[in-house]
């Protein structure tokens, strides 16, 4: 069964699918320039997207592995990030 949600959701060792990257209603500036960053970083969708810890405070912030990389996001930042938990290999 897999469960699509925010990345900011996801806990430590929760794995999926990335099946869409920022809101796409770009109203603002900052959303757009988040998403370039994103998508730049490897967040593309269909990319695999494990999350392999938090930060102990808030939980901030998300340490992740997407395909082959490992990346450190803020939880407002993974908030742009829509993934569909259980469908990684």
């Amino acid at each position: 069964m897999s469960d699509t949600i925010t990345l900011n959701r996801a806990r430590p060792g929760d794995r999926g699918v990335i099946v869409k990257v920022g809101d796409h209603c770009h109203h603002q500036d900052h959303a757009l320039e988040l998403e370039r960053r994103l998508l730049e970083l490897g967040f593309v969708e269909g990319a695999t997207v494990e999350v392999l810890h938090q930060g102990l405070f808030g939980g901030d912030p998300l340490a992740l592995k997407v395909d082959d990389m490992r990346v450190a996001l803020r939880r407002h930042e993974a908030a742009s990030l829509t993934v569909r938990i259980g469908d990684a290999a």
